[in-house]
Order: C-alpha cells, then structure tokens, then sequence
C-alpha cells in the first residue's frame, strides 16, 4: 500500500464512494511457499477492491485516495482486516497488512499503550498471525513502525517488514532489527543480474540468518526466479508462480 496520496485523480470520489458505501471488498490470499520443499508456510490476506461492474481496481488507487481522509481510511481497512481474519484458510499462518496511519487512527487514547482497535481484533484469533508494516518512505513512518512493533510485541503478535529494497522506501535499521520477519521486495528478482545491487541483498540476508529472522523473497513468476531465491538462501518465496494456490474471496 502506499503512503502517497497523488493517485487519487486517477480514481474518482464517486467511485471511491462506491465502493465504500457497498463494501465491494475482496481478500486474496496468496501462499508463502517454503523453499526446501515447497509446502505452504504461510498465506498473505491482500485487500481486493471492485467496480460497480464487478471489475477489479487497484488497491494502490484505493489506499492512496483513502488517505485523504484518515478516519475513511480506518473505517475500510477495519472492514478489510475483518474479512481477511474471518475467511482465512485455517491450520496455517497468515500475514496481513496493516498501515500505519489506519493504526493510529485506531488508537483509543492518547498514550501508546493505550488499548488498540487492531490490536482488540487480533487478540481475537490465532496466535499465528503476522502484521506486516510497511518498509517506510518517511522518518515519521519509521517511528510510527516502532511504536506498532512494539504494541504487538507486547500482546505477543509476531510483525514482519514489507518492501525491503523497494526502491521508494527508506530502511530503518531499528524497525529491521525488531521485527520478526522480512520481506523483499520484488525489485530484488527484477535486479538478480545487478551484481553490485545483489551485494546489497546478500548482505541483508546475511543478516538475518545471524539474527534468526527468516527471509521471504516476493516476485517469484518463473522457475528461473525459483532457481535464483535458491542461490540468494532465503527462506521462503511469494509470488504468481503460484497462482493455482491463491485462495479469493469476496465480501
């Protein structure tokens, strides 16, 4: 999801208002794939968003609108979160995202330990459940991600770090220490002949490996990326090389 709001003219208020007035909602959940032997590890909830002629619409163009009113913004990323939980594939464990305005916007007082609507509804379900923060693209995201870190910590939800290596995020070492996961981004498969770029890579995972912290490498579409994720070490892989396994639902 992104922080930017400067997609909203492609996506028009009436449509916006659709949308949110008939709750065309969806949740695609889309395996994580263990790379020793191919089972599925995890899936990820993703939010799925629909036209009045049942047609689907970007979720970027969805969010980036969205955030244009905060509380709007709660409002839907309750509802998705609610049908993500409710509908998802049981005996396994399932990452969602979770953005870190809507977050705050579910805060229930001002102190940061304070009760938490997302919080509240996570409790609810399965100690398997990994929160997925978005890699930051401000200094504010980066605080707002360690203050979330530690909020889940705290109630013993587990936390992952999306987008690593997307090239509009900036790293926060704190927020890379503290999760439990990481996530990179699908930039990493597009750049797997960019030798100096892969120095970058290999040096995160290496620390991870040290850190304990098991890798996902999203963007895998062919058996050349799978051979590729194989030669980085990571741990597990997310990508359309697996669609037969996506799970869809609509609200």
């Amino acid at each position: 999801m992104s922080h930017s709001s400067n997609s909203n003219s492609l996506l028009s208020s009436d449509l916006l208002l659709s949308i949110i007035e008939k709750q065309a909602f969806g949740v695609e959940y889309q395996p994580i794939i263990a790379l020793d032997n191919q089972a599925i590890f995890a899936y990820e909830a993703l939010s799925r968003f629909f036209d009045d002629n049942q047609q689907p619409i970007r979720p970027d163009l969805v969010f980036a609108a969205l955030h244009d009113s905060p509380l709007t913004l709660h409002q839907v990323e309750l509802a998705q979160k609610k049908l993500q939980l409710v509908n998802a594939p049981s005996g396994k464990r399932l990452f969602i995202n979770l953005d870190q305005d809507s977050y705050f916007q579910g805060q229930q007082g001002i102190d940061a330990d304070s009760d938490n609507t997302y919080v509240t509804l996570f409790k609810q379900f399965s100690s398997e459940l990994v929160v997925e923060l978005i890699e930051n693209s401000e200094i504010n995201d980066a605080k707002m991600s360690l203050q979330m870190i530690k909020s889940m910590a705290n109630h013993q939800i587990k936390t992952a770090l999306d987008d690593v290596c997307n090239e509009h995020s900036m790293l926060s070492t704190m927020v890379l220490e503290r999760v439990d996961y990481i996530k990179l981004d699908q930039l990493v498969v597009q750049n797997k002949e960019n030798s100096s770029f892969l120095l970058l890579v290999n040096a995160l995972i290496g620390y991870a490996k040290e850190a304990d912290k098991p890798i996902i490498l999203e963007g895998i579409e062919t058996f050349d990326d799978l051979e590729f994720a194989r030669s980085l070490g990571v741990t597990y892989v997310q990508g359309f090389l697996f669609k037969d396994k996506f799970i869809k639902v609509r609200a």
